[in-house]
């Protein structure tokens, strides 16, 4: 089991700077005839759990590789990551740009307005050495980041969602407010595959950062097709159906990257459960399921019992939660109903085999962020000018699960806490 080499106790005031003494395991004992019972049983064996852990985002890297001296950078990093510590395991990355970044928006692939790169002949992490002051895009935050991580825990499952396409391969032209991949030629009666598709282009952009990234010793454990893919915001974003997502994963993207990464998990969804109205069998066939290793939801809008819709499909998909974002004037119990009720307690037990919260860190304004401060927090607040940490409350939540429950255990069934 892990190890407790640092243990910290918090209350519903939100004060959570005070250590705590180890808690002695409380005896088995019966208890009266009218007590709440929970029945764990071993025997009935559920999905394997694969961890938890946070986004890297460009905002997030950017105040813990600038705001913070290397000494400082690895004691937090070595905090969260070293399995004898944090246990933190899992990591999402944007796949290119996202809103919070200290950067100008980017994809991998930007061309002038109205011209095409078909060859992915400019395709790039970016220019310069990681980590260095004139290093760009990915090259200069994510990147020295991870691989520090990777440094600390070779383990730690890297899980890369795009928020948009290159523009040139949108049917609007632009990286922002939603729009399109160009599926074909429109007809009239259908799109026309043989002109104006870019689903076989884009599969390869996926593959080429896969590639990228394994050069700089970053391994890529998983992709999702989209985030938000029912969002349309003034950030960058591009919008799918959940069949569109499923044809374009089993027509193009399996097969390109089965030819380099065929170990590569490919996840639908990453989005909230209101995308789960409907049986998924009825969107997904089981052809194309066979191409997809699973779903992934945020937990923002619902209803959470759609979740069923999915973990009831097809046995052989993982499920994952990749997004909950921390927001500045969220109390103490709001958090921890979402945290534990919500995301460790109800979703798990109904088939969820990790878990990823939104910026690993922000700083005290909610910034960096390419639209202004938007009532976000990360897990932890980094101080944008003296580099100084503060863990939230999600911080010790997710912490809990690392220490508690290593990855690769397997959960078991157990009852409700109700009577029945």
């Amino acid at each position: 089991m892990l190890k407790f080499s640092d243990e910290f106790w918090t209350s519903t005031s939100g004060d959570l700077s005070q250590r705590r003494e180890a808690l002695a395991v409380p005896a088995v004992v019966d208890g009266p005839g009218d007590a709440v019972r929970i029945v764990v049983d071993p025997a009935d064996r559920r999905q394997p759990w694969i961890g938890a852990g946070a986004a890297i985002t460009d905002a997030a890297a950017s105040l813990i590789w600038n705001s913070m001296d290397a000494e400082r950078r690895h004691e937090f990093l070595d905090d969260c990551f070293n399995p004898e510590r944090g246990g933190f395991s899992v990591v999402r990355v944007p796949l290119g740009s996202c809103e919070p970044a200290a950067q100008p928006y980017y994809t991998y692939d930007d061309v002038p307005f109205g011209e095409h790169d078909n060859t992915l002949s400019k395709f790039s992490l970016g220019e310069g050495e990681p980590g260095a002051p004139d290093a760009t895009k990915d090259l200069k935050h994510i990147v020295p980041v991870l691989q520090e991580i990777l440094a600390i825990n070779p383990a730690v499952k890297i899980i890369a969602s795009p928020w948009s396409a290159p523009a040139w391969m949108k049917n609007t032209g632009h990286l922002c407010q939603g729009g399109r991949l160009r599926f074909g030629e429109w007809t009239g009666n259908g799109f026309d595959p043989m002109h104006d598709s870019f689903e076989g282009c884009y599969a390869r952009y996926f593959v080429r950062y896969v590639e990228e990234m394994a050069k700089l010793g970053i391994p890529i454990w998983g992709v999702t097709v989209q985030n938000e893919p029912s969002n349309a915001p003034k950030w960058p974003a591009m919008m799918w159906t959940l069949k569109e997502q499923a044809a374009f994963v089993h027509d193009f993207l399996r097969p390109a990257m089965n030819e380099r990464f065929p170990e590569m998990r490919i996840f639908v969804n990453d989005d909230s459960t209101h995308n789960l109205m409907w049986p998924v069998r009825d969107l997904v066939t089981p052809d194309q399921a066979s191409s997809i290793d699973g779903l992934t939801v945020h937990t923002y809008e619902g209803p959470y019992e759609n979740f069923f819709n999915a973990s009831r499909a097809y046995p052989h998909w993982t499920l994952g939660m990749t997004e909950r974002r921390c927001m500045i004037d969220e109390t103490p119990e709001d958090a921890a109903h979402i945290m534990s009720g919500v995301i460790g307690n109800w979703l798990v037990r109904n088939g969820e085999g990790f878990i990823a919260l939104w910026n690993l860190a922000l700083d005290e304004r909610g910034l960096p962020n390419q639209v202004g401060a938007t009532g976000r927090r990360g897990v932890v607040t980094v101080h944008h000018e003296t580099g100084g940490v503060i863990r939230n409350l999600e911080y010790f939540m997710l912490r809990a699960f690392g220490q508690d429950v290593e990855p690769g255990s397997v959960v078991v069934r157990s009852s409700n806490h109700t009577p029945d």
